[in-house]
């Protein structure tokens, strides 16, 4: 018998359709970055929700017998074959077969049969006492609706939800990590509710006057009174009674006060952890993006651009500082290292798929270059755009992998060469040397509102302003510098450059119509 479960387990294992058929089914019950699974909670969400509503519904009315059956005998079948289908998923019977085999043929061991079966029912068992899973088992129960009381179980459906709605397990999961506190809550207020019963039960259960006849009655009333809600239905008329109501009302708003802390402290403690969740979670849903590599100067311009085009982007940046400050500008940032393999995948980022360009703005070269081969082993045709700091180091960035290198001072040159016969090129270099890192190039349209009153350059009053005017573009070309007697045309450009602001208040002050 042994031997033909072995020979079993190896046939499973070996089989592409049944480990093909299980991951599936792993997939779609289990892993949350399986594109799939999302459609399959919502379905499973909807048949809770119908099954309750259906529930509701028929407290005061009477429904149709199909409506009996579907919530009966349909939603019950699909929560049953769901319940089997996570206690296949949860363990592989096979595989731990074949592992204790192994085990002991290498030990020179007698296959132990019965160690292998008690170690897959522990497996099993592990499953079937997880509180989602006895959720699952009690929402199966109204499919034997002939017993009236097992129908209450329908009520459990509803807790179901918690399987299929990530953040309502996210606040699961934080309350759960103050459980000694909690505990220690519990047994605090299990104490006064139990003391404050006994002697509110001694002080009016003697009194015709008083509503508190039974331990039952004095518990409600100990119940309701400590956790401030008071509803009035049972209140104590001795003086001991009232001086136990006293005490047990203090004892609430401490507790009150107390659990509020924890669950606070919680939140406080797990903000980042689910803030990193939402981030991965969303990442997830990205079809196509840029990823930017570190966050600087440079890179914070490239990423403002990138949004002001609603390009879709992703920043990776290590150091906290450059973290920070990409979050304050409400960047898409993850605190990670680009240059490790590690950080893709837990992340679940996939660079074939979902990663339209890369471009490696760090601070040195020697980054730049450990993420380019990092990039390089994860995908060879991905597109990698690099920031050249020194010269020196354009080989070992082309070598790396990267396709296209970004160096300053050769793009100075390139416009040096191409403007050596204007005799304005030095002058307007210059001037762009000087010119802040938080400025920018914008276009001002020569419109009839401006031509109305202003004919000439001269006119324009540039020279009252800190903007620089690099030129006029028109039809025929760009005029660079131009003379101050330069006439206007209605559809020139003005080519200048300083801060946003300054060139938005200029171009107001063109328009008005006074000269």
């Amino acid at each position: 018998m042994s031997k033909g479960l072995v020979n079993f387990s190896y046939f499973l294992q070996a089989s592409s359709s049944y480990q093909g058929t299980k991951g599936f089914f792993y997939s779609l019950l289990e892993d949350q970055s399986y594109p799939y699974k999302r459609y399959f909670d919502y379905f499973m969400m909807l048949l809770i929700l119908s099954s309750v509503m259906l529930l509701i519904r028929g407290v005061k009315y009477e429904l149709p017998e199909i409506a009996h059956h579907f919530n009966d005998y349909i939603i019950s079948i699909i929560f049953l074959i769901e319940y089997l289908l996570r206690f296949w998923v949860h363990s592989s019977f096979s595989q731990q077969i074949i592992h204790q085999y192994e085990k002991d043929q290498f030990l020179g061991y007698k296959f132990r049969f019965f160690k292998s079966i008690m170690k897959i029912l522990k497996g099993k068992w592990n499953y079937v006492s997880s509180p989602y899973a006895i959720i699952d088992f009690l929402a199966i129960m109204p499919f034997f609706h002939e017993l009236r009381i097992l129908r209450l179980f329908i009520l459990f459906r509803a807790f179901k939800i918690f399987r299929y709605t990530k953040s309502l397990q996210q606040f699961a999961q934080v309350l759960a990590s103050k459980k000694f506190e909690f505990f220690t809550l519990m047994i605090f207020a299990s104490v006064m509710i139990s003391v404050s019963a006994v002697l509110i039960y001694i002080a009016e259960a003697n009194n015709k006057a008083s509503a508190i006849n039974t331990m039952f009655e004095a518990f409600y009333w100990s119940f309701v009174t400590l956790s401030t809600v008071g509803y009035g239905d049972f209140v104590p008329v001795t003086d001991l009674g009232r001086s136990v109501a006293m005490i047990i009302i203090i004892s609430g708003v401490a507790v009150i006060a107390f659990m509020t802390s924890i669950v606070v402290s919680a939140f406080t403690e797990q903000l980042d952890g689910i803030k990193e969740q939402k981030m991965i979670s969303d990442i997830s849903k990205m079809k196509r993006f840029y990823l930017v590599c570190g966050y600087n100067e440079i890179s914070k311009i490239v990423c403002q651009r990138l949004k002001e085009d609603n390009l879709p982007f992703i920043i990776f940046e290590n150091n906290e500082e450059q973290f920070n400050q990409a979050s304050k500008a409400k960047f898409r940032v993850l605190n990670i290292d680009a240059a490790l393999e590690e950080s893709y995948k837990d992340y679940h980022i996939d660079i074939k798929k979902q990663v339209i360009s890369v471009l490696c703005l760090e601070d040195t070269d020697v980054q730049n270059i450990y993420i380019s081969l990092t990039l390089r082993s994860l995908d060879d045709n991905i597109s990698i755009l690099s920031y050249l700091h020194e010269k020196q180091n354009r080989k070992k960035l082309s070598l790396a992998g990267v396709d296209k290198i970004i160096y300053p001072q050769e793009l100075i040159g390139i416009y040096a060469k191409e403007f050596a016969d204007k005799p304005f090129c030095l002058d307007t270099i210059s001037q762009l040397e000087n010119v802040k890192t938080t400025s920018v190039l914008e276009q001002i349209l020569v419109d009839d509102r401006i031509y109305e009153v202003r004919k000439t350059v001269s006119d324009l009053k540039l020279h009252d302003t800190r903007l620089v005017f690099l030129g006029i573009y028109r039809d025929e070309g760009l005029v660079f510098k131009p003379k101050l007697e330069e006439k206007l045309s209605v559809g020139d450009i003005l080519i200048v450059i300083g801060l946003k602001d300054m060139i938005q208040e200029y171009s107001l002050n063109l328009h008005k119509a006074i000269k």
